[in-house]
């Protein structure tokens, strides 16, 4: 499943056959199955790995000393979980799975072996730390100037925009969303009655469906308005014909 890892990439540029293996030989060695809400590592832990999600979603979060937990950030399938955490001494945070979860553990030597092997794929892991930071300015501004209503419409359009962008949206508008309300609310900053109130309106104006572990959305425009979404943050691109010949079918249906 280091597909949505590639595809992920090659939003930053075309990937080659021989990057595309390494990537693949990388990510098979360590694998590791966690259940829903299981922790990857946590906070006061040395990390030992870049951890690599294959399948199912997580979360960056902190605990308060009363319990509170505040999330600050979710992974989907293809995200890399601190690509330079070797550098600390011992993690300031958790991280840990929203639903049931596989991930693949890699060494930092085997990551900084590959980006010394493969300059383009040093650079777009670049790439993908520096989308991650515009992420974390994007939040930042959720919680500080948007309201209720935008913040849940904005940490919806940005889930469907990143599933789509990795070919995990289908014909009918729908992507996996494991994400509970109170996970939400832990995101947004705001209780888990107003987190409901704010779905209940959005499914009132035929925006979305939230059905089991699932999201359609039924006009993203209209959704993207409602939360002022610029999706420009997360440096997406439409690739060039000639750039997308380079990847597979798979590929070139996630990136048109």
């Amino acid at each position: 499943m280091v597909v949505y890892l590639i595809r992920k990439l090659q939003n930053f540029a075309p990937l080659s056959d021989e990057e595309r293996s390494a990537l693949q030989e990388l990510a098979g060695r360590r694998l590791r199955v966690l259940n829903s809400r299981d922790d990857i590592i946590a906070q006061g832990q040395k990390p030992g790995f870049v951890n690599l999600v294959l399948e199912g979603f997580a979360c960056r979060y902190k605990i308060l000393p009363d319990g509170r937990r505040q999330i600050l950030s979710f992974f989907i399938p293809g995200d890399l979980c601190d690509l330079h955490n070797d550098v600390l001494g011992v993690m300031d945070h958790s991280i840990g799975a929203i639903s049931p979860l596989r991930i693949a553990q890699i060494g930092s030597d085997e990551i900084e072996a590959l980006m010394t092997r493969c300059p383009r794929l040093r650079r777009a892991f670049w790439w993908n730390e520096l989308v991650g930071e515009a992420t974390t300015r994007e939040w930042l501004t959720n919680l500080g100037q948007r309201t209720g209503s935008e913040r849940v419409a904005h940490l919806l359009c940005e889930t469907f925009v990143r599933m789509r962008s990795i070919g995990l949206v289908d014909e009918t508008g729908a992507c996996p969303f494991p994400i509970t309300q109170a996970d939400m609310s832990d995101a947004l900053g705001i209780s888990i009655v107003h987190t409901n109130r704010m779905l209940q309106d959005l499914r009132a104006e035929g925006l979305i469906v939230l059905k089991g572990r699932s999201l359609q959305v039924d006009d993203l425009g209209a959704l993207m308005r409602l939360a002022n979404f610029e999706p420009s943050y997360l440096h997406l691109r439409r690739p060039s014909a000639e750039e997308v010949g380079h990847g597979t079918e798979a590929d070139r249906e996630a990136l048109a």
